[in-house]
Parts: structure tokens; C-alpha cells; sequence
């Protein structure tokens, strides 16, 4: 109860001093909107179903992205972790990789692809592979040898191993790496959507610069970060929770 009230008042004195901000007139009303211009921008937005359809359309590329970055990244770690010669090679090219912004994989995607859909898929990927490869990684390593060797010797090998026995140990790590990499793929996703005419939500952020229409602008970066904290607090945090759950790995009480 008090935690919610104090992020109620917190949000309440951030709005009251945009509000304030806003009436002494510092910028003009189109380069700093007052609330009720944004949230007008949002009514006008849903009315019209255009921030329906680009919710739709992002949703749909992040999901078709992120999940090849899921099945991607944890066969590349998995393969990382059980070969000495690719941790030495390919690890530390990963590694290296991931600090490059995803934006820089933009003008390979256009060169690559074109401006297409295949481009903005690419820059997701690409934003979001390299953290699950390096959290499954993480994970395979730091789990004690003797938990594969108590597999085996129960009779478990090949997917039943990694089923049953190498997936639960890693699951700290990944489901780390999960959340790490939906961030960097939500991200990626927004930036791709903005080289060009694509109906997502990045598209709509060029259309309220080129309109000069800052409520526009306010109102899809908000919707940017409610779906991004909705995704984390509904999904990653559910599904957290109930794997500790179910492999015994919850904190004790």
C-alpha cells in the first residue's frame, strides 16, 4: 500500500510540474505539449484505429523477430558452451559484437534486404541474438558439472538431459537473458520502423517529427514504454516467477 502510494504521488507532482512547465509558455506549445495535448493525441489516435494498427504490426514483427532470437540464441550458446574452440573464437567475436548499438546494423539491413520487411526483422535479430547467446552461455557454464553427471548416470541423455536436467539449471541465467533481450528487440524493433514507411509504431514517431506535432510524438513514446513495461511486468516476470516455482529455484521465505 505505501509503495503504491508513494509512486502515485511520484507520478502526480511529475504531471503537476509538467502541467506548470508547460502554462509558463518556456517552449511554445510545439515543442513542449501540454498534457492534455497529448492525451488528445491519444484519443484522436485510437479513434481513427491508425495506433491500433501500428500496435498490431510491431507486435506481430517483434513476436516473429524475438522468437527466432529465442531459438537462435539458445542453440548458438548451448553450442558456445559445449565446444572449447567456439568459445575461443566465435565467443569473443560475440562478445565484441554486443556492444555495438543496433542501430549500426541498420544501413547492412537496407544494404542487405532493401526496405522491407526482411530489413526490419534483420535489425531485431540482430539486437536481441547476441544476449540470449551469451546469458545461455553464462548459464550452461556456471552450472556445477555434477548436475549433468547425475543425469547421465540416471539414464537421461541427449533432449531428456537438456530437458530435464541442463535447462533447469540454466534457467537463472536465461530467463535473465530473456528479459535482457526482449528489451534490446523492442528497442531494435522501434529504431528499424523509422528508415521507412512500415505502419509500426516507429513510423508513426517520423510522422510527428515530419508534422512537427509533438503531442503525437509524446503520445507514441508512451505507448512505446507502457507496452514495454506491460511485456515485462506481465510475461517475463509471470514466467519468472512460476518457472522458480516449478523447479524448487524461489527464494525461501
Amino acid at each position: 500500500m505505501k509503495r503504491t502510494a508513494r509512486q502515485l504521488g511520484f507520478y502526480t507532482a511529475l504531471l503537476a510540474v509538467w502541467i506548470i512547465v508547460a502554462r509558463m509558455r518556456i517552449w511554445p506549445p510545439y515543442v513542449l505539449p501540454n498534457p492534455q495535448g497529448v492525451w488528445d493525441a491519444l484519443v484522436t489516435g485510437f479513434s481513427d484505429h491508425s495506433f491500433w494498427i501500428a500496435i498490431q504490426v510491431s507486435m506481430r514483427r517483434i513476436a516473429i523477430g524475438y522468437g527466432i532470437s529465442i531459438v537462435a540464441g539458445i542453440g548458438l550458446g548451448l553450442a558456445l558452451a559445449s565446444s572449447k574452440f567456439l568459445e575461443e573464437t566465435f565467443g569473443g567475436l560475440l562478445v565484441s559484437l554486443q556492444s555495438l548499438p543496433s542501430i549500426c546494423w541498420l544501413p547492412l539491413a537496407v544494404l542487405w534486404f532493401g526496405l522491407t520487411e526482411k530489413a526490419i526483422l534483420f535489425v531485431v535479430i540482430m539486437g536481441s541474438v547476441l544476449s540470449l547467446t551469451i546469458a545461455m552461455e553464462t548459464g550452461r557454464q556456471q552450472m556445477p558439472k555434477i548436475f549433468g553427471m547425475a543425469g547421465r548416470n540416471l539414464g537421461a541423455h541427449g533432449w531428456r538431459l537438456f530437458l530435464y536436467v541442463l535447462l533447469p539449471a540454466s534457467l537463472p541465467y536465461l530467463v535473465s537473458g530473456l528479459k535482457q533481450g526482449w528489451a534490446f528487440a523492442w528497442r531494435s524493433l522501434i529504431s528499424g520502423e523509422m528508415i521507412f514507411v512500415s505502419l509500426g509504431l516507429g513510423q508513426l514517431l517520423m510522422m510527428g517529427r515530419d508534422l512537427n506535432d509533438m503531442s503525437q510524438v509524446i503520445a507514441v513514446m508512451g505507448l512505446i514504454v507502457v507496452i514495454g513495461y506491460l511485456v515485462d511486468g506481465l510475461l517475463f516476470r509471470t514466467l519468472e516467477r512460476r518457472l522458480q516455482e516449478k523447479w524448487g529455484l524461489a527464494p525461501a521465505m
